[in-house]
């Protein structure tokens, strides 16, 4: 079968690998339907976490939409035919851990995720034709036909990500919220939050086209490679600081952005993956500033993909709006490339085996 292979930096191609067959009780598989590349595949992409990766053999990709072909004997979830997702992070569904809510730190998988390399399990990816999804019950959910492919890709990972982002922020009614990065995860991000009955909503990125989409949407933009951009945020708080700032990058010097234009007593929920070991972080400053800083790239999705169905259902989303390209398997080349160079204003990617 076509699938997507790792072969080093800036070089992940469409291959061959054996179609996938069930050998444990608790695996589904399944046929492709749609996939997509997340902005944490750029990590994968740029080359920094190659030593995780197999050159050769490690699959990419982690949203799915797909049809269920087979299920394993232990299996009474789903059936043939049923249309569904999964989680990023596989998980169990049964162990402490995933009891708790956090699922990404799944005791029974060891922390597994989709085609993101050997220390994570070793899973095959969704840049696929067909793959295994094992622990099925445990965080894989079934999709109504009524959401269209491209928004139900987001279940994987995006939407429920920008859920966490705001309900971790805990935006209150009139206060003034940041959102660094507008990325499709940061837009939606950014459409919760303006659901919020927030005061001003402040997005703020380097590329205009997407701080565009944004701006039509109703949020004050401020693009962050101009000089003094600093000093307009902080002139739209009076000077103090923004209430709730969302870092959606993943970056050391996004998340000193957010300290930088917090106010005393804020929060920060920076859920950008980071991959750098080390930050500087001043604690006289953060504890003198009563700051709340939340952690939560290895995001527990699992729990809120319900939620991010019901939003969508409703109408309150609509994260198909922010696909801007379709790519066949074999180009997976081709999309990596206009998604990391952000050529063809470029957004996100949907991809058809």
């Amino acid at each position: 079968m076509k699938t997507s292979i790792y072969y080093g930096p800036q070089d992940i191609r469409c291959g061959e690998k054996n179609d996938p067959k069930i050998d444990q009780p608790h695996q589904i598989l399944v046929e492709v339907s749609a996939t997509s590349i997340c902005g944490s595949d750029l990590h994968l992409y740029r080359g920094e976490i190659d030593s995780m990766m197999e050159r050769g053999h490690s699959q990419i990709g982690h949203e799915l939409i797909a049809r269920v072909s087979e299920v394993g004997s232990n299996v009474s979830k789903f059936k043939v035919g049923d249309r569904v997702t999964m989680a990023y992070s596989c998980s169990c569904g049964e162990c402490y851990m995933c009891e708790v809510g956090q699922t990404a730190h799944c005791e029974t998988t060891e922390k597994a995720v989709y085609g993101f390399g050997i220390p994570f399990g070793d899973l095959n990816g969704t840049h696929t034709e067909a793959l295994i999804l094992p622990h099925a019950e445990g965080h894989v959910i079934k999709v109504p036909d009524a959401i269209d492919d491209a928004s139900a890709l987001t279940l994987s990972c995006n939407l429920p990500s920008a859920i966490i982002a705001n309900k971790l922020a805990d935006i209150q009614p009139g206060e003034n919220v940041a959102i660094i990065g507008c990325g499709p995860t940061g837009l939606l991000t950014m459409d919760i939050a303006l659901g919020k009955s927030a005061g001003q909503v402040v997005c703020i990125d380097q590329l205009d086209y997407r701080l565009a989409i944004a701006a039509k949407k109703g949020a004050t933009t401020i693009n962050s490679t101009k000089q003094g951009w600093k000093d307009e945020a902080l002139s739209l708080t009076n000077s103090r600081g923004f209430d709730k700032v969302i870092e959606v990058v993943g970056y050391p010097e996004t998340l000193q952005m957010c300290l930088d234009i917090i106010r005393p007593g804020g929060t920060i929920a920076a859920i950008g993956v980071f991959c750098d070991q080390e930050f500087n972080l001043v604690l006289a400053d953060v504890f003198l500033r009563d700051i709340s800083l939340h952690m939560n790239g290895f995001a527990n999705v699992q729990p809120y993909m319900w939620e991010g169905i019901r939003l969508m259902e409703r109408g309150v989303i609509n994260p198909s709006e922010y696909f801007s390209h379709t790519y066949t398997l074999d180009h997976i080349d081709q999309a990596f490339s206009t998604f990391y160079e952000k050529s063809d204003h470029a957004l996100k990617m949907l991809i058809k085996p």
